[in-house]
């Protein structure tokens, strides 16, 4: 069980494509990638002769609205918090409670059981924060291998093998409707292989957009089996896991705190059935809230990545201010 908990977010965050669902949501109704070459929209990577496929961006945060409140607060552009979100975003999906504590850090727990008839469950975890509400350090925590090794024993690579050339064309992509992309690229994602069980990996594309509220939506798309051409090459296969939906969604609730909302529906592949591993994902991923709280709650550390916002900001204010001069 111990390699199931490397695996669940070695596993950085993915969206694959829904075909034959038995119990279909409106936002889930179309296909995330298009197989067909004359169909395709792509965008140059930064290695010569690779190209990134684009998903249905209103698609992919359609469904990602659907199954999280908070995102759909983000990516609307408005604040607020938990109770904000689900008044002003009420859904009709069936939600079954896992655990819900107001005084632990992870407070609710959700799940929806083989969530489109694919087997296995959509989890939705809700955290509160204390610290500034910084999206880059929290991505940090999935995307980043020396960040990961600090408290995922199991991971054994991960790594963005193909940044986009030029974020700017993934926000024209987005017809500018999904706030700021930050970073897009497709990675690569290993976990080790024990005596029990194989490692696992994923090809996925993800993203980190900033939204004009301060919020960030860590999001991402399992990449399609035509898509398998930009396997690393050197690597020996393994078997592939597949999270069909991830995001991870932040917003302020204050000067110094942020709620944070997790979802995920993981298929680990191979033969484990569901109730054996969401279990031990539901552990895993309040392990790794638990090392959030402490890194966001450390001012050291958290001291650079402050620095680097508040310049960020200054330098955004001080383009404004050069626009607005009379000629």
């Amino acid at each position: 069980m111990t390699y199931f908990k490397g695996t669940i977010l070695a596993i950085v965050c993915s969206v694959a494509s829904l075909s034959s669902p038995t119990s279909m949501v409106a936002a889930f109704s179309m296909p995330m990638f298009t197989e067909q070459k004359t169909m395709q929209r792509t965008t140059p990577s930064k290695t010569d002769g690779v190209e990134i496929e684009i998903p249905n961006f209103d698609e992919l945060f359609g469904r990602i609205k659907e199954v999280s409140p908070l995102a759909a607060l983000a990516i609307d552009g408005k604040e607020g918090n938990f109770q904000v979100a689900d008044e002003l975003y009420p859904s009709s999906l069936k939600w079954k409670k896992v655990e819900s504590n107001k005084r632990k850090t992870v407070h609710q727990i959700e799940k929806i059981d083989n969530f489109q008839g694919l087997g296995c469950p959509m989890v939705r975890f809700r955290a509160s924060l204390k610290g500034p509400c910084i999206g880059m350090k929290f991505a940090s925590f999935i995307m980043d291998l020396e960040e990961r090794k600090k408290w995922d024993p199991q991971i054994e690579q991960v790594d963005e093998i193909f940044p986009i050339y030029d974020v700017d064309a993934a926000n024209i992509a987005m017809d500018f409707q999904y706030g700021d992309c930050k970073r897009l690229g497709i990675g690569y994602c290993q976990t080790k292989s024990n005596p029990v069980v194989d490692g696992r990996e994923q090809l996925i594309l993800c993203g980190i957009q900033d939204m004009p509220n301060q919020s960030t939506v860590i999001w991402g798309t399992e990449l399609e089996e035509w898509h398998n051409h930009l396997f690393p090459q050197d690597i020996p296969r393994r078997t592939r896991a597949k999270s069909h939906l991830f995001a991870s969604t932040l917003v302020p609730t204050g000067p110094d705190s942020f709620d944070v909302e997790y979802i995920l529906q993981l298929e680990v592949g191979g033969n484990i059935p569901a109730f054996l591993t969401t279990p031990v994902l539901v552990q895993t991923v309040k392990g790794m809230f638990n090392y959030a709280e402490k890194t966001f709650g450390d001012e050291e550390v958290m001291a650079p990545w402050v620095k680097q916002q508040e310049e960020i900001q200054d330098s955004m204010i001080a383009e404004r201010q050069q626009l607005l001069m009379p000629l």
